[in-house]
């Protein structure tokens, strides 16, 4: 009898030469991305369309119009007004159903929001909680501008003996990178405003829900109305 040719085994290590090429294409790659990233950052400001200044001032004017110190949604429907007079709709999508409601847990902190615009780089909402929460601000990739409407805000970073106390009309303003805890009491209301890399602090306003509250009706609404509200956006031109 003959013998069965049997085929060669194929050599499953590779080369060294061809691992040298794969983790030098992926260190091209990842430098590549980090430089795509980097240049993104430096233009992004072109792609705002509100001004923190301009925002304090609507605030303000929106706690000045009120029928009460606690009229919270009178103030909001002055501010929502305001917006869609001041900016057209060619520019810059907004939702003016001031009834869109939906829970957040970030940070250990509750409350309730209204969004009132959504874009890769800015978001405009109303947060607070008529009962008071406590927890951490989180650390993001954009500035934070917490314009407060009614009731009082208190925070604190490490090494602080003393806290920071923010009442109507003053604006907590928390660079990107940076985190403090904070504290809002009850019958507390804000106008707050992001700006920066949106997307990147998704997560954190998503984490509680998967560690935390398990609660998939607030999980489908966040992510309906985020996610409409960008892409209505994004169709536009506005990013």
């Amino acid at each position: 009898m003959t013998a069965k040719k049997t085929k060669p085994r194929a050599v499953e290590n590779k080369q060294p030469a061809d691992l040298l090429t794969l983790w030098a294409s992926r260190v091209v790659i990842g430098l590549l991305f980090v430089t795509v990233c980097w240049w993104l950052d430096t233009i992004k400001e072109r792609w705002y369309v509100f001004n923190p200044t301009e925002l304090h001032e609507l605030a303000q004017a929106a706690i000045a119009s009120a029928s009460s110190p606690n009229d919270t949604a009178g103030m909001i429907r002055h501010i929502v007004t305001n917006l869609t007079l001041t900016h057209p709709s060619n520019k810059i999508k907004l939702n003016v159903d001031s009834s869109e409601w939906v829970f957040n847990n970030a940070g250990g902190a509750m409350g309730a929001m209204y969004i009132i615009h959504a874009s890769i780089t800015e978001y405009l909402i109303i947060f607070g909680t008529p009962l008071g929460t406590e927890g951490h601000t989180g650390l993001h990739t954009a500035d934070d501008y917490f314009n407060i409407l009614v009731g009082e805000q208190w925070a604190f970073r490490p090494g602080a003996l003393e806290m920071e106390r923010y009442t109507p009309g003053t604006v907590h303003f928390l660079p990107r990178g940076t985190a403090k805890q904070y504290k809002m009491h009850e019958g507390c209301f804000a106008l707050e405003y992001a700006r920066g890399w949106i997307p990147l602090m998704l997560p954190f306003g998503l984490a509680d829900i998967f560690t935390s509250t398990l609660d998939p009706i607030t999980l489908y609404h966040t992510v309906r109305v985020t996610g409409r509200e960008m892409i209505r956006n994004i169709l536009i031109g506005k990013i």
